[in-house]
């Protein structure tokens, strides 16, 4: 039997007495253990996706999240969210989707932590959007929660220097000008 007193935290609600077997069966579904199931359930929740370096590492990231919340007796339940980083979405129409994506990803962390009744939070970001949207979750479940920045994007190389996008943008303005060529704009 567990040796956790549930009575108190969210999980209760999907894990425990004869009326939540139907709950229950879903998580034996997907390959948890009895014991797994009677363990605080601790969301991972991460940005992850493909669409900004800021958030490319977040899934690996989640992996070792999740080993230590297991070897601290409590069941990993790993989930994402999208973000939208300035990066890409500036300069264009997309830039209207930016800030509101702070939203989105506040209300899809909260609606699956609430959904699922998980017990508390470790919440994983890279992009400028998604470290508050993340907080903002934090801050509306009101469950014990840890934030974990992802890191910041390591800078490239250019003619024996390091350079970041910041390079970029002034290499912009330098072909404007015309002192940079094509061909130099589209090495860096």
């Amino acid at each position: 039997m567990s040796q956790f007193d549930k009575s108190k935290l969210p999980s209760r609600h999907v894990t425990e007495g004869p009326e939540r077997a139907p709950h229950r069966s879903y998580l034996y579904a997907m390959g948890l253990t009895t014991e797994q199931i009677h363990q605080p359930l601790v969301g991972v929740a991460t940005a992850w996706n493909e669409a900004a370096p800021c958030n490319i590492s977040l899934q690996r990231q989640a992996q070792a999240v999740k080993k230590g919340v297991a070897a601290h007796y409590g069941t990993p339940r790993e989930f994402t969210t999208i973000t939208v980083t300035d990066g890409i979405a500036m300069g264009h129409a997309g830039m209207k989707s930016s800030l509101a994506s702070r939203d989105v990803i506040a209300d899809s962390v909260e609606l699956t932590m609430r959904g699922h009744s998980y017990d508390a939070l470790v919440a994983m970001a890279g992009c400028d959007k998604s470290l508050p949207g993340m907080m903002m979750a934090m801050i509306r479940l009101n469950v014990p929660s840890i934030f974990i920045y992802g890191g910041s994007i390591l800078p490239g190389r250019f003619r024996g220097r390091d350079v970041v996008v910041q390079d970029l943008f002034e290499a912009v303005g330098l072909h404007s000008v015309g002192k940079m060529d094509d061909a130099s704009l589209d090495e860096l």
